[in-house]
């Protein structure tokens, strides 16, 4: 399983990915889920991907290399994608064709098609958009009343952002705020684990601002879920008892 979100603002864009495929007593793997293809000037476009991890890489590896216009010939790939629009509707379409190759034989031997995506960033002359593109290709967006969107295991992180996200919240916030999300959700659900994979894209710039791997022991982040867990130690004792029954 994975844990990967997104998350809209007003000033930008952040996305997060775990890194664990497998998990047990004895079998974890550690494999990339957020890809970002970036040509400063030209367009930012960052991909998380959950479910299947061979139909996910297939998915990453046909919007790369490409898949032939059945019009003109020629090959299309992320980089020649006009728009953001038409980014999310490429992705779908390569899952699509992963599904086409690979989909019946997966359900012949009893396990699903199961991938979805994260599709984030800006490609010059449009705007910022950050879509959730599912395993049928049809797709999603995120909005000012609904700023965040995430894939995998989801549920154990999605209170906090709740609460917490709103479209003016500060880039760097929306960071902080998806790191403790993602803290959350890696002490409920063993199959959601280190390294964390993350970008950070400030609106109109077309170049990411930051590109960062938090590993196992990473001071910050360390500090992040030891003050976390102590806020809500005090927060719990600070609230009154229920009064009922003390009659």
């Amino acid at each position: 399983m994975t844990y990967c979100v997104g998350i809209l603002v007003d000033e930008g864009v952040v996305m997060i990915a775990d890194t664990r495929t497998n998990a047990g007593v004895d079998n974890i793997a550690t494999y990339k889920k957020l890809h970002v293809f970036e040509k400063p000037g030209d367009r930012v476009i960052a991909l998380a991907s959950a479910g299947n991890l061979a139909a996910s890489q297939a998915v990453v590896s046909l919007v790369t290399e490409g898949i032939e216009d059945a019009e003109t010939g020629a090959m299309v790939t992320i980089w020649t994608q006009p728009s953001m629009f038409k980014a999310a509707q490429f992705v779908g379409r390569a899952i699509r064709e992963v599904y086409n190759a690979d989909g019946r034989s997966l359900e012949q031997q009893q396990a699903s098609f199961d991938v979805t995506f994260l599709v984030g960033g800006q490609i010059a002359g449009g705007r910022l958009r950050l879509f959730m593109v599912y395993a049928a290709g049809n797709f999603i967006e995120a909005t000012a009343d609904t700023p965040y969107l995430q894939i995998g295991e989801h549920k154990y992180g999605k209170p906090i952002l709740d609460r917490a996200i709103g479209h003016e919240t500060d880039l760097y916030d929306a960071l902080k705020l998806g790191l403790v999300s993602m803290d959350s959700t890696m002490r409920s659900n063993l199959s959601v684990g280190m390294p964390l994979d993350l970008m950070v894209y400030r609106r109109d710039a077309l170049k990411s601002e930051l590109i960062h791997r938090v590993d196992v022991g990473d001071p910050y982040f360390h500090d992040l879920q030891d003050r976390w867990s102590s806020a809500l130690q005090a927060a719990h004792k600070a609230i009154p008892r229920p009064p009922y029954g003390r009659d």
